[in-house]
């Protein structure tokens, strides 16, 4: 048995070891990134793109009003979840309009954004798209919930109803 609990504490300060040093590694990642290590990157993808191709503004216009439709159609469930549907089919199809867009690019953009990782089609295509879907499902599991309060409600009514019934 004492061999047990000596495995057991040898062990438990291997873990607490392991605990220290990961959160030793994230202050030190923490702490990088506060000193503009996060920042700098951003910042140059934004200063390297030509916001100004009509092909870009016509994307951010096609977001906002995406972003605008799922805000102003919150009460409809159906089109909410064709909505959904639609924003997360876009970003499955990304890879393959990535592909299309690198082949074709010169015919509508100043220069090459289509790498073959596909960053910058997932931060100007996928990312908006994906935002919106989170907004769309948060906003369906706020309906959801308000839905479960007022059958629950009914069901208690219901319930008193039927013991006052009963007692008469």
């Amino acid at each position: 048995m004492e061999e047990l609990t000596a495995a057991i504490h040898g062990h438990m300060d291997q873990v607490s070891t392991l605990v220290e040093s990961l959160r030793d590694e994230l202050r030190k990642q923490w702490n990088a990134g506060s000193q503009g290590g996060f920042v700098q990157p951003i910042l140059a993808f934004v200063h390297a793109v030509d916001w100004t191709e009509p092909w870009l503004i016509a994307l951010l216009v096609f977001h906002f009003m995406l972003l605008i439709l799922a805000i102003t159609t919150r009460k409809s469930s159906n089109f909410q979840m064709g909505l959904f549907l639609a924003a997360l089919m876009g970003v499955y199809f990304a890879e393959t309009i990535n592909y299309y867009l690198g082949r074709n690019w010169k015919h509508f953009a100043g220069q090459n954004y289509f790498d073959q990782h596909g960053i910058f089609l997932s931060n100007v295509w996928s990312g908006p798209l994906l935002v919106i879907s989170t907004i769309i499902l948060i906003n369906t599991l706020i309906t959801l919930c308000q839905l479960i309060v007022k059958w629950k409600k009914a069901e208690l009514k219901h319930r008193a109803r039927l013991a006052r019934h009963k007692a008469e």
